[in-house]
């Protein structure tokens, strides 16, 4: 894009934004929740692409500038010096430019919402079961050095330790946006505890991520959710209360099942467990969405498929290998201790440069 492009595009942006700002003031919008509140958050999202038009412009008009100076003052020394300005000017112009590229990358709406993990134990036994618990330890690191704040849902904890199945929801700052590249099939191959041979075994786990459905994103009619009450357990079966405190709630229309276990009231477990199956009903919509952007966009970083082998993690050789972007690391060790930034970004970046290369084709 050159420079009057960049102008165009990111002027017709700041038009938009304009008018944006208008219907928040409008008061049948203000009676209007649902839009109101979709509004401002577009409203929000466009305003670093606005300041970034405002010094841009400013920016190519103190160039020219500098440049007309350059051509007509005839005092040597302020010619010096706004040659010197042009070629300030025309590093920092050429920076914002890129990050101005990266700014006008079709965002995800779904991006900036809090999302729900769901980490299941797959092929492999008992050792995929001790994986997905390695899986969850790496999450919640990751999440504590993000600042986020994370809940558990629901636990199946496995035979000899581990997780069947783990769901917990995970609160922050663009939180889907950064954790659904996480979404997929995770291979493990190692030396199982059990395994007295010393042979490597490959295992796995499904992780799931989901952009958290708000109250405005799907509706869920009371009268639609049937509500059983049980005791919750814990690992191997032990009781953790005697009081019918876990809940189970049915949406009779789609079949959805959720269930909370984790806290100990009652109301907390049935709030808990009505977000799942809110989000799950929400997930039958962005599935249809999903699938209709995958014809259009063949993206190997976020396709959303469940069923594909994202990530291998190899404990001999103590590297990691991503398989969408062919990304290899060894630093394991550190990874599985929650240091997945480098992971993220390569995967962010991949997915972007992706998304710029259809904008501009």
């Amino acid at each position: 894009m050159d420079e009057n492009e960049i102008i165009a595009r990111l002027g017709a942006v700041k038009d938009h934004y304009e008018e944006v700002g208008k219907q928040l003031n409008d008061p049948n919008v203000m009676s209007e929740m649902k839009r109101y509140v979709k509004l401002s958050k577009e409203y929000k999202d466009l305003e670093p692409i606005v300041e970034a038009y405002d010094a841009y412009k400013l920016m190519c008009e103190n160039l020219k500038n500098s440049r007309d100076m350059v051509r007509n003052e005839k005092d040597e020394e302020f010619r010096e010096m706004a040659r010197m300005e042009v070629e300030s000017l025309e590093e920092e112009k050429e920076k914002a430019e890129e990050e101005i590229k990266q700014l006008l990358v079709p965002k995800d709406p779904e991006d900036g919402k809090d999302a729900i993990m769901e980490i299941r134990a797959g092929t492999g036994g008992d050792e995929a079961c001790l994986f997905a618990g390695d899986l969850f330890r790496m999450y919640t690191k990751y999440i504590e050095s993000r600042g986020w704040k994370m809940e558990l849902l629901d636990t199946n904890y496995g035979s000899v330790g581990g997780f069947k199945e783990i769901i917990f929801n995970v609160v922050g700052d663009n939180v889907y946006g950064t954790l659904k590249y996480e979404a997929g099939v995770h291979r493990v191959q190692r030396v199982p505890q059990t395994e007295t041979q010393g042979r490597v075994h490959t295992s796995a786990a499904t992780v799931i991520v989901l952009p958290e459905a708000e109250e405005f994103d799907v509706e869920v009619k009371e009268s639609d959710i049937r509500v059983d009450s049980y005791c919750a357990s814990g690992p191997g079966g032990q009781s953790v209360n005697t009081t019918y405190s876990a809940i189970r709630l049915t949406h009779i229309p789609t079949g959805i099942v959720a269930q909370c276990q984790d806290q100990k009231s009652k109301l907390r477990n049935h709030e808990k467990a009505l977000a799942v199956l809110r989000t799950r009903i929400y997930e039958m919509e962005l599935e249809k969405k999903l699938a209709a952007d995958q014809v259009k966009r063949k993206s190997m970083v976020s396709s959303g498929d469940r069923s594909a082998k994202i990530r291998t993690y190899n404990y001999p050789q103590g590297r990691l290998t991503d398989h969408r972007i062919n990304l290899t690391l060894y630093n394991l060790q550190a990874v599985l201790e929650g240091d997945l930034q480098e992971v993220s970004e390569a995967l962010r970046m991949a997915d972007n440069a992706e998304k710029l290369q259809e904008t501009q084709s």
